[in-house]
């Protein structure tokens, strides 16, 4: 019997949003590309039974769980054909869930491949540049999240633009590497890996050495990505060493990409190129999809 993995394959959360209907394209192409299946998910909570002290002369909530479930079909209706159009022959799943959609993503993200959802849903303030499931998933998801702009300049993007992936020297951003070198082998394109040898460095104190450091710090780089080249021979790698201002290069870099990759530590430790001011600098400022690499199912 196959897992749950496998049944899920990549899945994506659906509202109705601009942003959702970009991420069910991202999440189709992604799919057709790795022959896996796709599980399109809307999530409402249900209807909450009224107080018996009011009066209410409105719809019951019989009609309202209805209309819920209607308008929650008709999303995933929409969100398939926009996946078959996007890609035909998908093999897709669907699901309608009574519940809150941050806890019902969350629990698919322990059997799923990947995750993906927009950037903004459709309760999103105009002013926030990260909705609430999207901010809940990178940070709480137990698989990959993908985030995906209503507005990205990738679905149109060259299919030879680069991945790219930030590396510091934390064990946690082996997985960013990983993920980021299964992603340039699947799309057949050049790897940039981008390290900075620090985060910040306002005073200019260390910079005057950055010339003697800079070739030291390169060979480093090429030593740490090593073994990953001989897994992945079909990926050409050009390293990118900078002094300091990660996320400044990285939003720089994703100008330029079709994807960017980024690591995290999990709950609380945010430093470095990890989820924290760097990654989540390049999830916020970038129009390009970026994959969160959370601890989960790694991508085969």
């Amino acid at each position: 019997m196959p897992d749950q993995s496998e049944h899920l394959g990549i899945v994506v959360g659906v509202d109705g949003s601009t942003a959702s209907t970009a991420a069910v394209r991202w999440a189709a192409r992604w799919a057709a590309m790795r022959n896996t299946g796709l599980t399109i998910v809307h999530a409402s909570p249900p209807v909450a039974p009224g107080s018996s002290l009011i009066v209410w002369t409105g719809p019951t909530p019989s009609e309202v769980g209805r209309a819920q479930e209607e308008q929650a079909q008709r999303l995933i209706d929409d969100a398939a054909k926009t996946a078959n159009d996007t890609a035909g022959g998908l093999h897709i799943h669907t699901k309608a869930i009574a519940a809150a959609p941050v806890p019902a993503l969350l629990e698919l993200s322990n059997d799923a491949q990947i995750l993906v959802v927009g950037r903004r849903g459709r309760s999103s303030l105009s002013g926030v540049l990260l909705g609430s499931v999207s901010t809940a998933m990178i940070h709480r998801a137990r698989c990959p999240v993908a985030v995906i702009h209503d507005e990205s300049p990738a679905e149109a993007a060259s299919m030879e633009a680069p991945v790219v992936v930030g590396i510091d020297e934390s064990p946690a951003s082996e997985l960013a590497t990983a993920i980021a070198f299964d992603e340039a082998s699947w799309r057949g394109v050049e790897l940039v890996a981008l390290h900075a040898s620090c985060d910040s460095d306002p005073f200019g104190i260390h910079e005057l050495e950055w010339g003697i450091v800079q070739p030291k710090v390169n060979e480093a780089l090429a030593e740490r990505l090593a073994g990953w080249q001989e897994r992945y021979p079909d990926v050409r790698v050009r390293r990118v060493v900078v002094f300091d201002r990660p996320a400044h290069h990285l939003i720089e870099q994703a100008e330029t990409a079709q994807l960017v990759v980024v690591g995290t530590r999990g709950h609380g430790e945010f430093t470095g190129l990890l989820l924290g001011s760097v990654s989540a600098a390049v999830v916020q400022a970038t129009r390009t999809p970026v994959i969160v690499a959370r601890r989960g199912n790694v991508l085969q």
